[in-house]
């Protein structure tokens, strides 16, 4: 029998009207974004608003929650979550570690903390598709002001740093004929340049009480399932140091997961999945169409 794991997005996923479908058709998903948007106090419901940079975390966590709730009463028990930056937290919440309205009011001021830090210090940020990952990181320790973002497969790390310093690394792989995709990021996250919102979000942390998960969830910043004593800790650090999927979803697999359900817009960690273990099931659910055909082949 298979066993399952889940994967959250993180931001950058996000399409116009995601959820959408969704929202006329499934009761349950449609309570949860009437939810979000009463704690919140904007309509999420409207495609502009949850579209709005400003919100767009907020919409993301409440999609991914929306669609966990719709699946959880029949779909397999999780041997682990994971979540990509944002998705710890859809992850988190799926998981009873935090509540659906403190997570919402959470993520909100981290969004608004990394939009301020980004304003101080604007940023940019790059995939590197290759598997010379040596390299690029030779080259990140060289110049000054960029690093190592993401370390999401063997095949493709994401940087990020100074929009100068960015200029120096993209020119410095081109010569050594290495792809590099500019992202459409406003700051540069998982960088020392967010060391004023990782401050700012510590603070925040104080007044929110987390309880142990119901199954583990993998912390992108130190590749473990969290530890509920160092929670507020790790998700500080993880506005300034690198996620590393990679790890976490190679200790899935250790775990013995097999079948990997990815929750929330896009494909992005599928597409991962199919990378790092081309031979497990692979799922998605971000629309009706996604969730009636997990629901027929997964019988949930």
């Amino acid at each position: 029998m298979a066993k399952t794991a889940y994967l959250f997005a993180g931001q950058g996923a996000q399409t116009l009207g995601m959820g959408q479908d969704l929202y006329r058709e499934e009761s349950s998903y449609r309570q949860t974004v009437t939810q979000a948007s009463d704690i919140l106090g904007i309509n999420l419901a409207d495609p502009e608003v949850a579209a709005a940079p400003e919100n767009t975390q907020v919409a993301i966590l409440t999609m991914s929650y929306g669609i966990w709730r719709l699946i959880a009463p029949t779909a397999a028990t999780p041997v682990g979550l994971v979540g990509l930056s944002l998705g710890e937290y859809s992850a988190l919440v799926a998981a009873g570690s935090l509540s659906f309205e403190d997570g919402l009011r959470l993520v909100a001021d981290r969004s608004r903390y990394m939009a301020a830090a980004g304003h101080e210090t604007p940023g940019k940020m790059a995939a590197v598709l290759t598997d010379q990952q040596t390299i690029v990181q030779e080259l990140c320790d060289k110049i000054d002001g960029i690093y190592i973002a993401n370390y999401n497969t063997l095949n493709q790390l994401v940087v990020g740093g100074t929009p100068e310093a960015m200029k120096q690394l993209k020119q410095a792989l081109k010569d050594r004929k290495i792809r590099v995709v500019p992202l459409k990021v406003a700051v540069s996250s998982h960088t020392p340049l967010m060391a004023s919102a990782s401050e700012k979000l510590g603070q925040r942390l104080e007044t929110v009480a987390f309880t142990a998960p119901k199954w583990p969830v993998w912390s992108n910043t130190t590749g473990q399932p969290f530890a509920v004593e160092h929670l507020a800790a790790t998700l500080v650090d993880q506005l300034v140091a690198p996620t590393h999927f990679y790890d976490d979803f190679r200790g899935l697999t250790a775990a013995g997961a097999d079948q990997f359900v990815e929750i929330g817009p896009g494909h992005v960690l599928s597409g991962f999945a199919k990378q790092i273990a081309p031979a497990a099931e692979r799922y998605q659910i971000n629309d009706m169409t996604t969730l009636n055909a997990v629901r027929s082949e997964l019988g949930w």
